[in-house]
């Protein structure tokens, strides 16, 4: 990899780290006879999806009609968005109805009024449910709702797969214990559910899946399909989350250099809450938005002592540094850092520097990387 080409915050990607990421996840998908449909909004794009497809992998996640478009058009045939139903877009749900296996996600009995009215063609349902995490979906044991979706499916058009939760409460989780507990929690919910309704739907599945369940948990008893997406990359988070070693994670950005400060152990880069976010690990201390890392020619490594990004703005990022640290750059040098939450760096970056030298894309799109 050639550092001297960087001359703007740009997100660097190791290819090999997410090959192998790919590689253990769809292992244990296949160890547990589960389906893997992985989510493809954290990385966006299709140098990447051919990755997943040289690992066997066939169907895909994504959390809009745009982005399903953007991998229908590079020969993705079934695909899911794991995200409630937008009946403004009708046009856009029949246009790749037509040409894809979609399926989509609901969890109100007007969505269904409106879709029997308006489909041409025949389109996959997931009923979402909320097992935990309250932010959408239905109650697993709102029976009412349920059955008068089910009972106002027009079969011709809308064809009920089974039932679709996201457990994004195991991010807040503190201990690998307390996200086991979660996923226990979300299947025995899940299993109730398919249960009491598989005598009249036989093929119906149940979908799951976060990244940390499904990197922790070793057997995934009582789920059909998984759909993790950070794993991909990892990031800090997930790193805090024990749900992979600082070696897995494949992404990092570098930032140049700007300002130096030794008299208060900081150091400004070119690197802020437009190319990061804004999104912290918090401890009583202090808030981190990114873990210092060195760059070399082959990607990076930890150093000695740790370093954080302690504070953002639009376009600044400030270090807390050690006087090591600080004694060993100079303005102009490159600085590494391991982003909080890769799904969002990744989507406010648009594109990516793999440590091969080569470009990536991303559904977002840009041009100008370097």
């Amino acid at each position: 990899m050639n550092l001297n080409h960087i001359v703007k915050p740009t997100l660097l990607l190791d290819k090999k780290k997410c090959c192998k990421n790919i590689e253990l996840m769809a292992l244990k998908a296949k160890s547990n006879k589960v389906i893997f449909r992985p989510h493809f909004k954290t990385h966006q794009s299709r140098i990447i999806g051919k990755w997943f497809k040289k690992a066997g992998v066939n169907k895909i996640t994504v959390s809009s009609l745009s982005m399903a478009s953007y991998f229908a058009n590079d020969g993705w045939n079934d695909i899911t968005v794991a995200f409630p139903v937008n009946i403004r877009e009708i046009e856009k749900i029949n246009e790749l109805a037509e040409e894809i296996q979609l399926n989509i996600a609901i969890e109100n009995i007007e969505s269904v009024d409106y879709l029997n009215k308006k489909l041409k063609f025949p389109v996959g349902l997931f009923i979402k449910i909320d097992t935990g995490y309250h932010r959408t979906g239905l109650l697993s044991d709102n029976y009412q709702v349920i059955d008068t979706i089910l009972e106002k499916v027009c079969h011709e058009k809308l064809q009920f797969k089974g039932f679709l939760t996201h457990s994004g409460n195991t991010y807040q989780a503190k201990t690998r214990e307390e996200i086991i507990q979660i996923y226990n929690n979300t299947t025995e919910q899940l299993t109730h559910l398919k249960n009491k309704f598989i005598p009249s739907y036989p093929d119906l599945i149940l979908s799951a899946g976060d990244t940390p369940s499904c990197s922790i948990i070793e057997n995934l008893k009582g789920i059909d399909e998984i759909r993790p997406g950070n794993f991909i990359f990892y990031d800090l988070i997930q790193y805090q989350l024990g749900s992979c070693h600082f070696d897995q994670v494949a992404v990092c950005m570098a930032c140049p250099v700007v300002a130096i400060h030794k008299e208060r152990n900081e150091v400004v880069i070119y690197g802020g809450g437009v190319h990061f976010s804004k999104e912290s690990l918090e401890t009583a201390e202090n808030k981190n938005f990114g873990q210092v890392v060195l760059l070399n020619d082959s990607g990076w490594k930890k150093p000695e002592t740790d370093c954080y990004l302690s504070k953002l703005s639009q376009e600044h990022g400030t270090i807390k540094a050690t006087d090591d640290f600080i004694n060993s750059i100079k303005i102009g040098d490159l600085v590494g850092i391991i982003p909080v939450h890769s799904c969002m760096t990744a989507n406010l970056m648009r594109g990516y520097l793999s440590t091969e030298n080569e470009l990536i894309d991303h559904f977002s799109g840009n041009s100008e990387l370097i």
